[in-house]
């Protein structure tokens, strides 16, 4: 039979399990406040936003000020109302930019979807890996699937070497990169030779390197300052774009990319303009 004592010691064991860690509970509440800024139609004062989450202002300040320090909220003054911070803004500003590009891009994707029937990409770089924002399908029924919202790495991929060999993106540690089929180029000096290959080339190529069976071909999407700002990319088994084809394909898929930069560049100028 079990006594009221250890009843009660029991419900307290339970409690215990089941309430977060302190630091859990600090992450918990910066996150909520970070919430009520977001969610806000205009700045919120300190506080407002302590008494929303029931909090003391002291720890409402503090929660804030590590926020602050991250860029993701920003505080008016030294007694100002909070907003979201910079952080936050070049990340919202980073979607609608790949939106817009994403849009000048549709013609150049068709051309090249219609020209190849193979799966056409636009790709830009993350800071994890290359992001697909745009995709035109291919006409055969064995096609490589759908890529908008996947992220994939550098090292491994047409679209992330171009990218950094054009200077849109750094590679991760040479040392630790992901050996992801037998063809995979880990080799600190085979990958460099590639870059500079995709360099003077203007293109790259992964064959059987991100995935057995699947080839790719990527040219660089240039900016005013000569660095690329995106990538465009032919994929599609490995058997179907074999070396003739990829030669056959390249020099449209260069065209393609560089008439895409320039009217990038176009419509930015009469954007400043206006």
């Amino acid at each position: 039979m079990v006594d009221a004592w250890d009843g009660a010691r029991n419900i307290s064991a339970v409690e215990q399990e089941f309430q977060p860690a302190p630091g859990t509970l600090a992450i918990d509440r910066a996150a909520q406040l970070l919430t009520l800024v977001l969610e806000a139609e205009r700045p919120r004062a300190l506080g407002e936003l302590a008494g929303d989450l029931e909090l003391p202002k002291s720890t409402a300040s503090r929660l804030l000020g590590a926020l602050e320090r991250q860029g993701l909220v920003e505080q008016r003054g030294r007694r100002g109302r909070f907003s979201p911070g910079p952080v936050l803004i070049r990340f919202a500003h980073r979607g609608a930019a790949d939106r817009h590009l994403a849009e000048l891009a549709e013609p150049h994707l068709a051309t090249l979807g219609k020209l190849s029937g193979e799966t056409i990409n636009l790709a830009v770089p993350g800071a994890l890996g290359v992001e697909h924002v745009a995709q035109v399908e291919s006409t055969h029924f064995l096609g490589t699937g759908q890529w908008v919202g996947r992220r994939v790495p550098y090292h491994a991929t047409a679209v992330g070497k171009v990218l950094v060999a054009f200077g849109a993106a750094d590679l991760p540690d040479v040392d630790a990169l992901e050996l992801l089929t037998p063809a995979t180029i880990v080799d600190k000096g085979a990958l460099a030779a590639a870059l500079r290959s995709a360099r003077v080339e203007h293109c790259a190529e992964a064959i059987d390197e991100l995935e057995t069976g699947l080839a790719s071909l990527a040219a660089p999407v240039l900016g005013s300052d000569g660095d690329a700002v995106a990538a465009l990319s032919i994929s599609g088994p490995t058997a179907r774009l074999d070396s003739d084809r990829r030669a056959l394909l390249r020099p449209r898929l260069i065209e393609e990319a560089l008439a895409l930069g320039a009217r990038l560049g176009e419509h930015d100028k009469g954007v400043r303009a206006a």
